[in-house]
């Protein structure tokens, strides 16, 4: 599946993915700690990965799903904030209706019940009603550490009712 296909990849589980790579050594295969809750209608969605790094402030965040998604994946290292909320109900509609497949972010997110209508992957770790403050501040397209994982620019997530996985390349087919 190429980052321009505008459909999510669903023939796959993270439960094969993982029995498939349970001998991998090299580091290349990786899952997320079982902490990030569903909050976006899809529950199974992958694609190649688009990094964010913030700390309470959502400004690079709304660039990102503002934009053309072209059926990726948005990664967001919020640094585990657990104080504001990086994505709502405006941006999660954005995020569906430019076409990114999900968006997992390491830290919150806010207009639960909105978010749960929007037509794209969304994780995180909790729900949080406070909004950040916009001080266009963070980096995109950079290696980020997301609950101890690395993930970088160009990897492929793969995440289902399961959990999350990631890769350095599409799955084959």
């Amino acid at each position: 599946m190429s980052p321009t296909t505008s459909s999510t990849p669903t023939s796959f589980a993270t439960c094969d993915l993982c029995d498939l790579h349970k001998g991998d050594t090299s580091g290349d295969f990786r899952v997320l700690p079982p902490v990030f809750r569903s909050y976006g209608r899809h529950q199974k969605f992958g694609g190649p990965v688009v990094t964010v790094k913030c700390f309470e402030d959502n400004s690079l965040v709304k660039a990102a799903v503002e934009s053309a998604g072209e059926a990726r994946v948005l990664v967001v290292d919020g640094g585990a904030s657990l104080r504001r909320a990086l994505l709502g109900g405006n941006l999660g509609l954005a995020a569906a209706k430019n076409g990114w497949a999900g968006v997992v972010i390491d830290g919150c997110v806010r207009d639960v019940a909105e978010l749960a209508q929007c037509q794209t992957g969304i994780r995180a770790l909790a729900s949080m009603p406070l909004p950040t403050e916009r001080r266009q501040e963070g980096q995109r397209d950079v290696d980020v550490r997301i609950q101890g994982v690395w993930v970088r620019p160009g990897d492929w997530l793969y995440a289902d009712e399961d959990g999350i996985v990631v890769m350095p390349a599409p799955l084959p087919g």
